[in-house]
């Protein structure tokens, strides 16, 4: 699809507000002051911030960033065009957008005939003076606005031709920009083709697009948007947003960019993304998946055999991009599967260099194989394999030695149970020995062991527990089964996994635990 010569993409994050929506994301005010800054430290050109008639917490949020200095991002208030039959310089909602002292300002209106006589129970006519009237007031008090046309696609589909009248009434107001709605997410690439052809057609307004994922479509249709002539990308990081999400500007900006020749961002900042992705996530408490495009874990992960052996040759064999260009790494994971190769080439990534036929690499498969016969499992957890090396080649540091751990339940039955650790270390030449409460078993230990490292080791309060998987290796032994542990723990650049097996799935869990926290010290 070929890109036509328009001016340089900008990209509108609605993070803040949309993907807030998103079942299981609070974000409070301070989370989404975070969130605004590290996205205008990336460069993003426009951050909406909320809806500031809607709630307190997102007026205070447009009183606190006037404060803050922004190097780039230009901060967005939300809002809907007047009611209908309403003055507008007496509209509620209205007041609220101006009362957040944003420059820019975005509107939204309906477009589907269906929405205004059955949500808004007004006259298609009413509906058009609403758009006008608003964009027209909110110009009139110099602000750039920009109309986000609602249901737009949807209202296209079955008349056409009121679609297109309101927006040429935002137009005819002054509006900066008009942004298409896929707001149900339900369009085909070739209807926001056939779409936007129409409206280009019908008047002279830079153009913007705003897609939800209910399709599994809404980056695709971005995409085709821009092929099309759209100037202004609207999205969010990860594709947070209500039901399935919105378009992922964490996959729409690299494939503009690296695989459409798009400038837009530096390379430095292109090199970011990684990082303000996992950055959003951990504000969010939202775990990043795995196999997300581009910057998760296992974006550009390979397990051994055919592909292994092909990467070794090059890798344009197995991957679609050089991972460093966005921030993120390549990985070859570890399995009894994947052979001296895999050895090898993962040792490379701890700066360990030795060819796959020398001794250390023998040692090391002889030990995952005898550890995977156990019911270990490595390629999941990348940290216990990077610890388990450095032991098997003198490499290790002993950071803390752990004398003593016990963990005992109590009120169990009718009242609500309290899991209590003890744990006894020693850590830089000093004894600690500390108590600590917990929903569970393993939550008690985790707070005992930062407990007794916290004055040795303050950075295990920038870690945080994100799942905690529980398999049985055995399950023909039933309850006497050894059990494998995956913990991962996750900070504000990264995540890491690490495992453990034992017949006991108290111990299985501390072997994990541990391997998790050292590693986080060992990291930094």
């Amino acid at each position: 699809m070929p890109i036509k010569k328009i001016r340089k993409i900008k990209f509108y994050d609605t993070t803040l507000r949309d993907g807030a929506q998103t079942e299981g994301i609070s974000l409070s005010l301070e989370d989404k002051i975070q969130i605004a800054h590290r996205l205008d430290q990336f460069g993003m050109h426009y951050v909406e911030g909320g809806w500031p008639g809607s709630n307190p917490k997102d007026m205070a949020f447009f009183k606190e960033i006037q404060k803050r200095k922004l190097r780039r991002a230009k901060i967005v208030a939300f809002g809907s065009t007047r009611r209908a039959h309403t003055k507008v310089a007496s509209d509620i909602n209205v007041k609220g957008l101006l009362e957040s002292k944003t420059q820019v300002i975005t509107i939204f209106g309906k477009s589907w005939d269906f929405h205004v006589k059955k949500v808004f129970r007004t006259s298609l006519k009413e509906n058009l003076s609403m758009i006008y009237e608003t964009v027209a007031y909110l110009k009139s008090k110099k602000k750039e606005v920009i109309y986000d046309a609602e249901h737009f696609f949807d209202g296209f589909r079955e008349n056409p031709d009121y679609a297109i009248k309101t927006l040429q009434q935002a137009a005819r107001a002054g509006a900066d920009n008009i942004t298409l709605c896929d707001t149900n997410g339900g369009t085909m690439p070739h209807e926001i083709r056939r779409a936007i052809l129409r409206v280009k057609r019908s008047l002279r307004v830079p153009l913007g697009i705003h897609c939800h994922n209910d399709a599994e479509l809404a980056v695709a249709n971005s995409i085709q948007a821009v092929g099309e002539g759209c100037e202004l990308v609207q999205g969010t990081i990860n594709g947070y947003g209500e039901r399935c999400g919105n378009a992922n500007l964490v996959s729409v900006i690299p494939i503009l960019q690296a695989k459409m020749n798009r400038s837009c961002f530096s390379p430095r900042k292109m090199k970011e993304l990684t990082q303000v992705s996992h950055f959003v996530a951990e504000i969010c408490n939202m775990p990043l998946q795995p196999n997300q495009a581009f910057t998760g874990r296992s974006a550009f992960a390979h397990k051994g055999g055919v592909h292994i052996n092909a990467m070794m040759k090059s890798a344009k064999t197995y991957e679609h991009m050089d991972p460093k260009l966005i921030g993120n790494r390549r990985r070859y994971l570890v399995s009894e599967l994947g052979g001296k190769t895999n050895v090898m080439l993962k040792a490379r990534e701890l700066q360990l260099d030795f060819s796959k036929e020398s001794p250390e690499a023998r040692r090391i498969l002889a030990e995952v194989q005898k550890l995977e016969n156990e019911g270990y499992q490595f390629e999941a957890a990348e940290a216990s394999f990077e610890l388990l090396v450095q032991m098997l080649l003198g490499k290790a540091k002993t950071l803390f030695k752990v004398k003593k751990v016990s963990v005992r339940a109590e009120d169990i039955g009718d009242k609500i149970p309290v899991s209590v650790a003890e744990v006894k270390l020693f850590a830089k030449n000093k004894e600690y020995f500390v108590v600590a409460e917990g929903d569970g078993p393993v939550n008690a230990l985790d707070s005992a062991l930062r407990k007794a490292l916290r004055s040795s080791y303050p950075a295990v309060d920038d870690i945080r527990l994100t799942d905690y998987k529980v398999r049985v290796v055995n399950s023909e032994a039933g309850t006497a089964a050894k059990v494998r542990v995956f913990i991962q723990f996750q900070d504000k650049n990264r995540s890491w996994t690490t495992v453990g097996v034992n017949e006991n799935i108290i111990e299985a869990s501390w072997k994990a635990l541990v391997d998790a926290v050292e590693y986080k010290l060992l990291k930094g």
